[in-house]
C-alpha cells in the first residue's frame, strides 16, 4: 500500500487484487472483506462504468460532463454501475444494479501520473483506493479525516517500511489550490440512480457521501449543466468547516 499526495490530502492506494484489497483493509483496521472504492487515470474513466445501465434521465455525455466540471474542481467520487471487468471486490449491489465508487484526485493533480505509471506497471484500468487513516473500526472516530500531512499518516501507521508514502511537493501549496474543499474524504455523487426531475426540468442528483466540498458548490457547479442535487438519505452529515492548522 502507497501513500500519496491526492489533491488537497493524502489517499492509500493498493494493487487491485482481492488479496491485495483485503490485505489494506486489514492494514487500516477494517474487516478483510470490506468493498473497496477505486482510482485510475483521467483517460481510463469511462472504462470503470457500464454505461448502458445508467438510469433513463442520465445520458453518458451527460455523466461525463458532470464528471469533467466536478473533477476540473478537485477531488471528488462517483458511484455508478461497474463495468463486467470491475471485480466484484470493488463492487457493490444497489437496489439491484452492481456499482462501484471512483475517487480521483481531479485533473490538476500531479498524482495522476503517479497513477499511470502503476496502471501501466501492472497491465491493468484501476487500482484500489482507500482514505488515507486508520479505520473508525480501531479509532472510534466517526468522521475518519483522511491525513492532509504526509508526517502525520506515516507516524499513524508506525513508519514502518510497509507503508509507502509519497509527499506532496509543497503540501500547503495543494491546499492553497484547493480553498472550495475541506481537509477530509471527497464528496461522492451518484450515477446508477437520480431522485427524478423537478419542476424546472432538471435531473435532480443524489448526493451519497457529503465530504470535503459542500453541498452548495456542487449545486452551483452542476447548475450550469442542467442539474440540481439532494442528499441522500444514508449521507453523511459533513462537519463544520475545519482550518488547516499550521
Amino acid at each position: 500500500m502507497v501513500g500519496f499526495g491526492f489533491g488537497n490530502i493524502y489517499a492509500l492506494a493498493a494493487r487491485p487484487e482481492v488479496d491485495a484489497v483485503r490485505a489494506a483493509n486489514l492494514m487500516k483496521g477494517r474487516p478483510a472483506e470490506q468493498v473497496g472504492s477505486v482510482v485510475t487515470t483521467p483517460a481510463r474513466i469511462p472504462a470503470v462504468y457500464d454505461w448502458s445501465r445508467l438510469p433513463d434521465e442520465l445520458t453518458p455525455q451527460a455523466a461525463l460532463c458532470l464528471m469533467d466540471a466536478l473533477f476540473d474542481v478537485g477531488p471528488f467520487g462517483f458511484r455508478g454501475p461497474a463495468a463486467d471487468t470491475v471485480p466484484d471486490h470493488l463492487s457493490h449491489d444497489h437496489s439491484g444494479v452492481r456499482t462501484t465508487q471512483l475517487i480521483a484526485p481531479g485533473y490538476s493533480c500531479p498524482s495522476n501520473a503517479f497513477i499511470g505509471a502503476c496502471l501501466q506497471r501492472i497491465g491493468g484500468d484501476i487500482l484500489h483506493i482507500t482514505s488515507a487513516n486508520r479505520s473508525h473500526h480501531v479509532s472510534g472516530s466517526v468522521e475518519e479525516p483522511a491525513h492532509y500531512r504526509g508526517d502525520a499518516l506515516a507516524a499513524e501507521f508506525g513508519g514502518g517500511p510497509e507503508l509507502l508514502v509519497l509527499n506532496h511537493p509543497d503540501e500547503a501549496g495543494v491546499r492553497d489550490r484547493h480553498p472550495l474543499h475541506a481537509p477530509m474524504s471527497t464528496t461522492v455523487l451518484a450515477l446508477h440512480r437520480t431522485a427524478g426531475v423537478d419542476r424546472q426540468g432538471r435531473v435532480v442528483l443524489v448526493i451519497e457521501r457529503h465530504g470535503s466540498l459542500p453541498v452548495e458548490e456542487v449545486r452551483r457547479i452542476v447548475g450550469p449543466l442542467g442539474f440540481d442535487v439532494v442528499l441522500g438519505r444514508t449521507a453523511q452529515t459533513r462537519l463544520p468547516r475545519r482550518r488547516y492548522p499550521a
